[in-house]
């Protein structure tokens, strides 16, 4: 036993754990290797010796890297773009022409030349053969063959003629043109360029109204009213179907909108409707007269549904959609607009003067009401105070295709 240390008091505690193995063979030899201290990622990188260039590639230019390409530039070609609306604009132009005419009551001369009389119906086919390309290539489709179909229809129209085939196209030319007239609007940050999408959509309806009357349909106005609107709601539901990323995009608020617009649309059409048939003949008397005593007086009574749906849902939607894609459910209900102001020129006792009255009057209250109803969404939905909602107009917002690109 060892003995134990006079200054400690409890004496040596190594004689009571075991006695501690040698190292190994292996462990001596790598403690006799010295350890060097790893090096940080950088310099490892740094102490890699540069590769060599070879002596017949000096010179050679870098391999080419794809990540620092310019970006592909959006929208069709602008030659093809020009092109377009040079036939857009050439169709147009004929149809003015035509007008002026109607208007003279003659055909009217230039320097001894006599305009054709089958000038409005070229430029009507021309106008809806652009419009078919240009709502095609707005919405991913075939450009070609939508222009293609829409410029055979329109030709053998004017060919064939009768009651069937020009107001076929006339109808056809309504349904493109008003659903291009909404899809060709961007989002609107502000009031004021809501109102700027909303003029641009009602300048695109009045040239496909110049275009339907150049086919010269031959049926009743409220039958070619209801056709041309149906047609262009399902059409346009079923472009923003996509846009919107299908119904469980729409979430509740959407749901409600969507609920509000096809109340609104239902109860304006059945409203007119059942007055019509089965309204009681002093009140129908009585709104009748209404409508005639506010035409005498300010030469035209605006459209209900423009004024109370279509007008709205376009300053509406646009501006719903710089922050929200669910404004493309609200912008759909905007054909309620376009197609009553492209069809309404088909009207036979409707004048060129009284047709650009209505259309006035229904996008001043129209703007009106759509200003109101911006108003209460910020209020319910968005920022409080003016500072608040300048500062969310300047920050960043839900980004779009250009306004000929492809959405």
């Amino acid at each position: 036993m060892p003995t134990t240390p006079s200054d400690s008091p409890r004496g040596s505690a190594r004689g009571k754990r075991a006695a501690e193995r040698p190292p190994s063979r292996l462990r001596r030899r790598r403690e006799a290797e010295p350890k060097e201290p790893p090096l940080p990622a950088k310099a490892a990188r740094d102490s890699v010796p540069a590769p060599v260039t070879p002596p017949d590639r000096v010179g050679s230019p870098e391999p080419h890297d794809p990540s620092t390409d310019a970006p592909a530039p959006e929208g069709p070609r602008k030659v093809l773009l020009l092109l377009w609306f040079a036939v857009l604009l050439l169709g147009a132009a004929a149809l003015g022409a035509s007008a002026v005419a109607g208007i003279l009551g003659h055909e009217p001369t230039v320097e001894g030349f006599t305009l054709p009389g089958w000038l409005d119906g070229a430029g009507a086919v021309a106008v809806v053969t652009a419009l078919s390309w240009l709502l095609a290539t707005r919405t991913a489709g075939r450009a070609l063959v939508s222009a293609g179909l829409a410029l055979a229809l329109g030709v053998a129209s004017l060919v064939v003629g009768g009651r069937v085939l020009p107001t076929g196209a006339a109808v056809l030319t309504c349904v493109v043109g008003s659903v291009y007239a909404v899809m060709v609007t961007v989002p609107a940050v502000t009031f004021l360029k809501a109102v700027r999408e909303t003029l641009i959509a009602s300048l695109v309806a009045a040239v496909t109204a110049f275009a339907a009357v150049g086919f010269e349909p031959t049926v009743a106005a409220e039958r070619f009213d209801i056709a041309a609107l149906l047609l262009a709601l399902a059409l346009v539901f079923t472009i923003v179907y996509r846009l919107g990323a299908g119904l469980h995009g729409l979430g509740r608020r959407g749901l409600v909108i969507v609920a509000i617009g096809l109340a609104v649309l239902v109860a304006t059409l059945a409203y007119a409707e059942l007055l019509r048939r089965y309204g009681a003949q002093t009140f129908v008397s009585s709104v009748l007269d209404f409508a005639d005593a506010t035409s005498e007086r300010i030469g035209a009574f605006p459209r209900p549904l423009v004024v109370l749906l279509g007008i709205p849902a376009i300053v509406w939607g646009t501006h719903v959609r710089a922050r929200r894609r669910q404004g493309w459910w609200v912008c759909a209900f905007g054909v309620a607009a376009t197609v009553p102001i492209a069809s309404g020129l088909t009207a036979i006792d409707t004048s060129y003067a009284e047709s650009g009255l209505r259309v006035l009057y229904s996008l001043v209250l129209g703007i009106v009401l759509g200003y109101l109803v911006i108003r209460v969404d910020l209020a319910l939905t968005g920022p409080k105070g003016r500072g608040a909602r300048r500062a969310e107009e300047a920050g960043p917002h839900r980004p779009e295709p250009s306004r000929f690109a492809e959405l």
